[in-house]
């Protein structure tokens, strides 16, 4: 296969009727690694969110037991991608997501922000690290993909457009981060997870390393360090490095999933997806569990 053959074929759909193809083609061939890592970084940086890293952290499910919540995310969110929204397996997986919201007082503000991060931080990652930028049919499928999901999700006023999402990301970010402990302890969880998936010789520097990746108002909003410049510009250096390498690769044939990965551990003789999550957490503010409901496959 020729090593542009997923921008090729890409670029001659069209996003706005096949953007689950075009998504997935993203995200489980052209660049499964970036995408993973990108996917990831924003679920991060919503933990800057005081409203949303208290509750997580309230929930206690990524305090203390990190690698199962991890693990039950990516697998929820995998299904749509792979097999499309209207396939039962898909809609089983949103279903189980819409359960667990339901079960607490999440604001729309917060819903539509933590949308936003999924469409812009891969952007914004692969402008910086990927073998290539995502082309604009890219770009548009991403929205359109998310603008379902949302809706999915009974999300209301999901922007439109790419720059309708990064509007919206960067002035809730510069108006909502600040410093909570809660967050902090999430963030804190999570990083430590993100170390143990690494070989055990790279351990040591993998917190450094991650943090080199965050930008100043992340980092201020956690109260971590600053990295020393030389270590931010050897850290995304490497990372551009690898860009660069990977556009000699021909490109990959089969698809990388979820379940290829070796960092989902939780479930070696496999799950049932209406399992997966959390359940309400007794005495957790915010949690009114009489009111859930079940109308996911209903979108607005």
């Amino acid at each position: 296969m020729r090593r542009d053959h997923w921008k090729r074929r890409n670029d001659a759909l069209d996003p706005a009727t096949d953007y689950v193809e075009i998504y997935a083609n993203v995200v489980g061939h052209e660049f499964p690694w970036d995408m993973n890592q990108a996917l990831g970084f924003a679920l991060f940086r919503t933990y800057a969110v005081p409203g949303i890293g208290r509750l997580l952290d309230e929930t206690g499910q990524f305090t203390q037991q990190p690698q199962k919540r991890y693990d039950d995310t990516a697998l929820l969110l995998e299904p749509p991608t792979r097999l499309g929204f209207e396939d039962p397996e898909a809609k089983a997986a949103i279903r189980r997501i819409n359960q667990m919201h339901r079960a607490y007082d999440i604001p729309n503000d917060e819903f539509r922000y933590v949308l936003s991060t999924f469409v812009v931080v891969p952007k914004r990652w692969l402008d910086d690290f990927g073998k290539r930028p995502l082309t604009a049919n890219e770009i548009e499928a991403s929205v359109q993909y998310y603008r379902t999901l949302g809706r999915h999700m009974n999300i209301k006023d999901i922007p439109e457009t790419y720059v309708g999402f990064e509007d919206l990301m960067d002035s809730y970010e510069a108006e909502h981060f600040a410093f909570d402990e809660g967050g902090r302890r999430v963030a804190d969880s999570t990083l430590a997870l993100m170390v143990d998936f690494q070989p055990r010789v790279a351990r040591p520097v993998m917190g450094i390393f991650s943090r080199a990746l965050m930008d100043p108002p992340l980092r201020r909003a956690f109260r971590y360090d600053d990295p020393p410049a030389a270590v931010v510009a050897i850290s995304r250096g490497a990372l551009k490095a690898r860009g660069v390498l990977l556009r000699a690769f021909p490109a990959r044939r089969d698809p990388k999933l979820i379940e290829d990965l070796p960092q989902i551990r939780s479930y070696p003789d496999g799950y049932d997806i209406e399992r997966l999550g959390t359940f309400p957490v007794p005495g957790v503010a915010g949690c009114p569990v009489s009111h859930m409901r079940d109308d996911s496959e209903q979108p607005a």
